[in-house]
């Protein structure tokens, strides 16, 4: 698994993977349970992952989308 973007925005995370499963690329969200410890106000972003294979494609996916850059 390779990290492709980090995020606080759920909206955006919700987005982000929508895109990546219409484009059939599998993705995983890493440190999504962090937010019981930080209750709730999104001070640590969660990583989206990807296959090692399928991490040229999903870049050039957000990069198209405008979408490729961590916040």
């Amino acid at each position: 698994m390779e990290h492709l973007v980090s995020t606080t925005n759920n909206v955006r995370l919700s987005f982000l993977l929508a895109l990546l499963r219409d484009a059939g690329i599998k993705a995983h969200v890493f440190d999504a349970n962090i937010s019981a410890l930080e209750a709730g106000i999104g001070a640590f972003p969660r990583r989206i992952m990807v296959p090692t294979k399928r991490l040229l494609a999903a870049k050039t996916l957000l990069e198209d989308a405008n979408e490729f850059y961590d916040d």
